[in-house]
């Protein structure tokens, strides 16, 4: 395991928070050389296997001007989580065997978006209007009747029921009811792609170590939610019939890992509920294994909007209980050598 205590020179943590392109030939020779320099092996070397999880280092989410900058209570959260994150992958090169970025993925006609909804006036829903499963079922909020064009296996009717049975189940299955996003990560925008900055530093470990970065696609599913890149927040229609899947095969490739450190954002949101389903599924298989996670506290922030909500708390809640299950909470500057049970 070979660890360094610097960042490359092109590196620099100014430009976070902006959009660039990377120089994808150019940093390609720099880290043949990086990784010669400082002697750092091919990563399907590792005696320990160690997995990155980033949840979400999208544009969307992570720059100031996009549509869902996650500022956290410092008002800048997701650039400075974002600093520290690109800092601990190029201190960690060598440590590191794979990085897996998740990658909210959506297109218009999606039941969280307002163009899915309509009110008896044919208006749709501001954006974070939250729709409550009594309101649907009592048609102040209905499907837009157009949205059945855009899904052939659905009549509108049909899609309606649907739609009652959705809301219905977020609250009986004490889900975060059905909020209207604003349109985000947009299938094809310059929201949906990597933070340059991060980009990079996937790039860069990707040509030093010879290992591939390990793309997860989630939230593309027209009728769910899907805040975890490892289950939609409803699998099935009102007759029990399957509309989603759990990601076993990826759910499978994490608990291959010697260890699994988790940044990313939103930390009350995105990531809490991926950790969340992660938990489970190891507390299902053998609850020891909570032991292989490590969570990047320094690298993650909640969801504030000053004035109208703060998740900081119950971001801090379900730490605490990741902790208390096993997990492990780091800090970016913490030196991996040095964290308990990673061999």
């Amino acid at each position: 395991m070979t660890l360094q205590t610097r960042t490359p020179d092109f590196f620099d943590p100014t430009r976070v928070g902006e959009i660039w392109r990377v120089p994808y030939e150019k940093r390609t020779a720099e880290a043949k050389r990086w990784a010669q320099q400082h002697g750092i092996s091919l990563a399907h070397t590792d005696e320990t296997r160690i997995c990155l999880l980033a949840i979400d280092v999208q544009n969307t989410f992570c720059l100031p001007d996009f549509e869902l900058f996650v500022g956290g209570r410092s008002g800048m959260g997701a650039v400075e989580d974002n600093v520290r994150l690109c800092e601990f992958i190029y201190r960690n090169l060598g440590a590191i065997t794979e990085i897996a970025p998740t990658m909210d993925t959506h297109t218009a006609m999606q039941i969280f978006h307002a163009a899915f909804w309509v009110n008896e006036d044919g208006e749709h829903p501001a954006p974070m209007t939250t729709l409550s499963a009594e309101e649907v079922q009592q048609g102040k909020w209905r499907v837009n009747p157009a949205v059945a064009q855009s899904l052939p296996d659905f009549d509108y009717d049909s899609l309606q029921t649907f739609a009652q049975h959705y809301v219905q189940r977020l609250t009986s299955d004490s889900k975060y009811p059905l909020t209207i996003w604003p349109y985000h990560s947009m299938l094809g925008g310059i929201g949906h792609a990597l933070v340059p900055a991060f980009e990079e530093a996937c790039f860069f470990h990707n040509m030093a170590r010879d290992r591939q970065t390990r793309f997860e696609v989630k939230g593309g599913n027209p009728l769910t939610e899907n805040y975890s890149v490892l289950r939609p927040e409803v699998l099935e229609d009102a007759s029990g019939q399957p509309i989603a899947e759990k990601n076993n095969p990826f759910i499978e490739h994490l608990l291959t890992f010697d260890a699994v450190i988790v940044a990313g954002q939103a930390k009350s949101h995105c990531v809490a509920w991926t950790v969340d389903d992660l938990l489970s599924e190891i507390q299902a298989t053998d609850p020891a294994l909570a032991q292989k996670v490590y969570l990047l506290e320094d690298c993650t922030s909640p969801v504030v909007i000053p004035d109208v909500v703060d998740f900081t708390d119950q971001a801090d809640d379900a730490y605490e209980r990741f902790a208390q299950a096993g997990m492990h909470l780091v800090q970016s500057t913490d030196a991996i050598a040095d964290w308990p049970l990673v061999r």
